[in-house]
């Protein structure tokens, strides 16, 4: 649970690019109890991510092109209060830049009605080619997208 930790510590950092994405609550994500199964949270980070990916060009299929796999390594998310259903939250996902060879971001889930702040957390990714053997070092491909973001000196 350490990186957890560290993650967490490092996504309160200023995130260098961020997306905003809009969703509302849907009926099939909450439980018995009326409110949102925490597990859908992690699914909300993913929907972050894939918007993210559209506003900034970095999605999935652009590693795929280039034969890159990007699976999550790890991921947390810290509860601060529930969803109900028919609630719009607001995902805020930033990436954090690293010089490491992987794909940092810090996510916040606001309640839109009132801007609270429902949840937050942080996910890393890393680089495996197609034969799913882990890149130590920055893929061209990502080198390249993060100069023309200006995240590179």
């Amino acid at each position: 649970m350490r990186t957890s930790k560290k993650l967490t510590e490092k996504s309160k950092q200023n995130p260098h690019l961020i997306n905003r994405t809009n969703v509302k609550i849907r009926f099939s994500e909450v439980d018995s109890l009326h409110i949102v199964w925490h597990g859908h949270f992690i699914k909300y980070f993913e929907d972050g991510r894939e918007a993210f990916g559209a506003q900034y060009g970095l999605s999935y299929l652009d590693f795929y092109r280039q034969k890159l796999l990007t699976p999550i390594v790890d991921v947390s998310c810290h509860y601060k209060k529930y969803l109900s259903y028919g609630d719009e939250i607001i995902i805020e996902t930033g990436f954090i830049n690293t010089d490491a060879a992987k794909i940092i971001f810090g996510y916040k889930i606001f309640k839109k009605e009132d801007s609270s702040l429902i949840a937050t957390g942080s996910s890393v990714q890393v680089f495996l080619n197609i034969d799913k053997e882990l890149i130590l070092t920055n893929p061209d491909f990502f080198v390249d997208w993060k100069r023309k973001n200006g995240l590179l000196n």
